[in-house]
């Protein structure tokens, strides 16, 4: 896919490594970035990073709830394309087990986001950010594939690693993957982990990393496999897998020997580093075949 002309781009920016990864790519090609940091998720080090990166990049930290704020910020700075990148948590709109939606939000939504919330007939992830993204784009900024300066990260079809999967771990990924989907289409989660061709743990609102560590616990350390998919018909402009050194580090404690990906719609942050320690730790990594589901 070819990068449109971008004028001027705006950010979301939430947790993790995405957003710098962005900036960097940005900055090789000069283009001029408004970025909206969310206070609840965003890196504080972002604000430094910034500063070293030159003027072409101006910065406004805006809470979760502040969706009228945003608005405004990308609007006086004439952001005409925008992308959202890193995390922002689900369970910060909604926390579990109570009926107060805004519970957990330390900015008091403003009328923008209050208006959205009300407007929604479910409040599940893809409604929440598809909803923020629709009243985005009614201001005219179009919204991009979140990916579209990241290519590069993307994970590749097949064996990515030296190692490639036993027949136990082809018939767990293969088994996983199924399940795995089914999961991502009803909007619970995005990975399984899998042994003995059975679902060991299910992600939801706690993360990839938390539901690997707690199906380590529940099979007492015995080995594993990990399926991380796509949602079918994945909306590219938001909330795509993502695969860091932090989760390396978790499938190394808890005995994970295979993990398994979404090929074009997985990005691995670091990837040189991220495949060399994992055949370091003999880990094998795949990247499944895309189809017309994916």
């Amino acid at each position: 896919m070819d990068t449109p002309e971008i004028r001027r781009l705006g950010i979301i920016a939430g947790s993790g490594p995405l957003p710098f990864c962005v900036l960097e790519e940005a900055k090789l090609r000069r283009i001029p970035v408004s970025l909206a940091a969310i206070k609840e998720e965003t890196s504080p080090e972002i604000a430094k990073f910034i500063s070293q990166l030159g003027n072409e990049v101006s910065l406004r930290w805006i809470g979760v709830g502040q969706l009228g704020k945003l608005l405004r910020f990308f609007k006086k700075d004439q952001v005409d394309k925008a992308v959202m990148v890193g995390q922002v948590k689900h369970v910060r709109i909604f926390a579990p087990g109570s009926h107060n939606p805004f519970a957990k939000i330390r900015q008091v939504p403003d009328l923008k986001m209050i208006k959205l919330l009300s407007s929604l007939k479910r409040k599940d992830t893809s409604s929440l950010i598809g909803g923020v993204i629709a009243m985005i784009e009614k201001e005219g900024i179009e919204f991009l594939d979140s990916s579209i300066l990241l290519r590069r990260l993307l994970a590749d079809v097949g064996v990515l690693t030296r190692r490639a999967p036993t027949e136990q771990e082809k018939k767990n990924i293969d088994y996983g993957h199924k399940i795995a989907k089914e999961i991502a289409r009803l909007d619970i989660g995005q990975t399984i982990v899998v042994k003995s061709q059975a679902v060991v743990a299910v992600e939801a609102m706690e993360g990839t990393d938390s539901a690997i560590l707690r199906a380590s616990e529940l099979v007492e350390g015995e080995p594993l496999t990990v399926v991380k998919v796509s949602r079918p018909q994945q909306d590219m402009r938001f909330d795509l897998p993502v695969l860091g050194l932090r989760t390396l580090e978790v499938t190394k404690k808890c005995n994970v020997t295979a993990l398994a990906v979404d090929a074009g719609k997985t990005l691995i942050i670091e990837k040189p580093e991220f495949l060399e320690r994992a055949d370091e730790s003999n880990l094998s990594v795949v990247g499944l075949e895309p189809n017309e589901e994916n």
